[in-house]
């Protein structure tokens, strides 16, 4: 609010001396009525609650600007951080991607191997095959000659007479099951009927005598209540061999004795 002498002198522009001072008087005596001192003094308290308000305002903005500040460098080190995750899932994967290339030539290899074994699989069993017929052709060989010799051998050792020719054959036990029989034929000894039961080997251990015995002489004697056992080889495991036949009361025979 300008003072009254201002305010009168520039009234003085519009108006003469008593008219400006008049109106001065009275614009000043209306601003005084409005303008009441109260009124002031709630203006003060306004203005203060401002003051105050902006000065709250302002510490909330400071306080907002950490705030914005700390979740600025969170996504910092966020952003860092999916970065290494990144570079990581990245090196994840070139090492799986080596892995699966591991994988493939191993499995190429596993394949490779597997065929070689197969291979060498069927290459034994061919040879195995082959060193059986072979063996079956010695063995052949070994009974064709002793089929030959037996009958005068016999009866110069244990005084047998062989009766019928000596053979190979098939004999049925009281099961109903044929057992392969490699020397097979009848004889009399000190005037009683026995069957003659051989088997031959090309080398002869205890426990092929022990099988001769299991397999072929037990389940026939029901069957040939005199049987003459015999065995015929080209050589013996070990020096008891011969012995232990003997015990069992098997004739033994070797094919130089042919």
């Amino acid at each position: 609010m300008q003072t009254p002498a201002t305010l009168q002198q520039r009234l003085r522009a519009a108006f003469n001396d008593q008219q400006a001072t008049l109106l001065a008087e009275v614009v000043t005596e209306a601003y005084a009525e409005l303008v009441k001192t109260h009124d002031f003094n709630e203006l003060k308290e306004i203005v203060r609650d401002l003051a105050q308000a902006q000065v709250r305002t302002e510490q909330r903005l400071d306080t907002l600007t950490e705030r914005v500040d700390t979740l600025a460098q969170a996504q910092t080190r966020t952003e860092q951080r999916l970065d290494e995750l990144a570079q990581a899932q990245a090196h994840t994967e070139q090492r799986v991607e080596e892995l699966a290339s591991d994988l493939r030539t191993l499995t190429a290899t596993v394949q490779t191997l597997a065929e070689t074994v197969q291979t060498l699989a069927e290459g034994q069993q061919d040879l195995r095959q082959q060193l059986g017929g072979l063996a079956m052709t010695v063995g052949y060989v070994l009974e064709n000659e002793a089929y030959k010799a037996l009958p005068a051998l016999l009866e110069q050792d244990y005084g047998l007479v062989v009766s019928t020719p000596l053979k190979r054959g098939y004999v049925p036990d009281r099961r109903g099951r044929s057992l392969e029989v490699n020397i097979l034929g009848e004889g009399s000894q000190d005037n009683t009927l026995v069957t003659i039961l051989g088997e031959s080997k090309a080398q002869l251990s205890i426990p092929a005598i022990k099988r001769f015995t299991r397999t072929r002489l037990e389940p026939l004697r029901d069957i040939f209540p005199h049987i003459f056992p015999i065995l015929i080889t080209h050589m013996v495991s070990s020096p008891d061999v011969e012995t232990y036949a003997q015990e069992q009361g098997i004739a033994l025979y070797y094919s130089y004795q042919f």
